[in-house]
């Protein structure tokens, strides 16, 4: 995935495209501004369309296939017009980034190999295509981060994060991939499950958080998954106690399991306190995300209270 943002001009017609960014850092449901620069050569360049797109790697439907590069949302940004010879063009966008928008930074630090670009494409007569790709930051909204930081303090350590291509069963989505996030079970919870994946959904109202866990017992020849789905809204987020709220819905998540799981022959009881880690009157300092990175809002502080569990 090349991401120079100025594409090399074609011999024919001489036109050069460059895309730029003022903030490529930006978050799910915000604006995306920028400019397109088109610059012709000796030759008078019509132009039939301009489109954006935010493309990133991305695993296919099919498990035995290899990643892909994938565009998962596009944006049509100007008609037909002509490029003067010797001229130059600008165009000016601001274009809305969907709220499922993948995150590839938590904390100012790139999440394991996450990449998302805004390619560029230029439309000429006759029929040929040309652009290239500038790099996106997509931070998280503060109900993703702290999610993500709670799981962090739980002890659960991140091993995996990536796209995987295609729609869930019986879940709103609107782009055609999804944001997982793979973590190995914290020792808490270590008894219940072996993995823990995690895909948050977003939209304007808030985020439908789903827990898929794995039990697996190779000498024994079992495995088990099982699914559970959590909501939560956007307002009144920095009042949640998120520690708290996860670990009930891990718990929830890990009973289900567990009476799905009934024939496996191990106990699912967590008896323990999801605060056992640090001192109940003390919350997490803020700035502190995945491995002790520096991040946004802290997760401690006042309100309980969990999300809605199916």
């Amino acid at each position: 995935m090349r991401l120079t943002g100025v594409s090399r001009g074609t011999a024919w017609t001489g036109l050069s495209v460059s895309t730029t960014l003022p903030n490529p850092s930006t978050r799910p449901g915000l604006r995306l501004p920028g400019r397109v620069t088109l610059t012709a050569g000796r030759w008078d360049v019509p132009v039939r369309r301009i489109r954006l797109g935010l493309v990133a790697q991305a695993e296919p439907e099919d498990p035995e296939a290899a990643r892909r590069l994938v565009q998962y949302h596009e944006w049509s940004i100007a008609g037909r017009f002509v490029v003067p010879a010797g001229r130059r063009r600008a165009v000016d966008f601001a274009v809305p980034l969907p709220w499922e928008t993948p995150v590839t930074t938590f904390g100012g630090v790139p999440l394991l190999s996450l990449r998302t670009g805004l390619r560029t494409e230029v439309s000429v007569d006759p029929d040929v295509d040309q652009g290239e790709m500038v790099p996106v930051l997509v931070h998280p909204l503060p109900t993703q981060q702290h999610v993500l930081a709670a799981l962090d303090t739980l002890g659960f350590a991140a091993r995996q994060a990536g796209l995987q291509q295609g729609r869930l069963p019986g879940v709103r989505q609107a782009l055609p991939v999804q944001l997982r996030f793979g973590y190995w079970a914290a020792p808490l919870y270590a008894g219940p499950m072996t993995e823990l994946e995690v895909i948050m959904l977003t939209d304007p109202a808030g985020m439908e958080v789903l827990f898929w866990l794995d039990r697996r017992l190779s000498l024994a020849g079992i495995t088990h998954q099982s699914i559970s789905r959590f909501r939560v809204w956007h307002a009144g987020a920095d009042q949640r106690d998120w520690v708290a709220t996860v670990d009930g819905w891990l718990r929830h998540a890990i009973d289900r399991h567990a009476a799905a799981a009934a024939h496996a022959g191990w106990s699912a009881t967590v008896r323990e306190s999801a605060h056992v880690s640090r001192r109940p009157d003390q919350p997490v300092a803020p700035g502190y995300g995945l491995g002790g990175t520096g991040g946004g809002a802290g997760i401690g502080g006042g309100g309980g209270g969990g999300g809605d569990g199916t």
